[in-house]
């Protein structure tokens, strides 16, 4: 299924909001611990999503270390549809909350209009979905049904291989770097 563009010039009439990275002033943050980052007011996130030129061929997944599906979000973003551009966010990236601060976006010199413009605030864009998704309720926790002590009965040991127990003590390729 191919996704329209909600504008499909967008790239040429929008230019990129900021120069650059959006962080707080390094003498501003200097005396607290709030976020590094500045995000952008909503309205200016969806124009920004807009910049996104739904490429037939997206190299922002091949920089994307989680294959992301940027152009998807960056769409669903640009029509005001938060709730299902969190959900495609979190069909690749299982803690969207801690990745989009952490991550240092190589999908963005991999975006197209990197070539010859400022490319599109991946960012950003994931920030504000993350953002807007615990703002509105949308990030619940999700334990597993079992503690992973549970699962396999064994028991845990530190010391040699002859101080685990027999289910434990398994010859496979990659024994010792899976079982320790």
């Amino acid at each position: 299924m191919r996704i329209l563009v909600a504008d499909p010039k967008g790239f040429l009439k929008i230019p990129r909001a900021v120069a650059g990275e959006p962080h707080r002033d390094p003498a501003e943050r200097i005396g607290d611990y709030r976020e590094v980052f500045t995000l952008l007011p909503v309205a200016e996130v969806r124009e920004q999503a807009q910049r996104c030129m739904q490429c037939g061929i997206p190299f922002c997944h091949d920089g994307c270390p989680l294959g992301n599906l940027i152009p998807e979000w960056n769409d669903l973003v640009s029509r005001d549809r938060w709730r299902e551009a969190f959900d495609r966010l979190r069909y690749t990236n299982n803690f969207p909350e801690f990745t989009g601060f952490t991550c240092p976006a190589p999908c963005e010199p991999s975006c197209v209009l990197e070539i010859n413009d400022d490319p599109v605030m991946i960012k950003q864009i994931e920030l504000s979905i993350i953002e807007r998704a615990f703002a509105e309720g949308w990030v619940r926790p999700c334990p597993p049904a079992t503690h992973w002590l549970q699962r396999g009965g064994g028991r845990l040991r530190t010391g040699g291989d002859s101080s685990r127990s027999a289910t434990q003590r398994r010859r496979a390729p990659g024994d010792r770097l899976r079982a320790g």
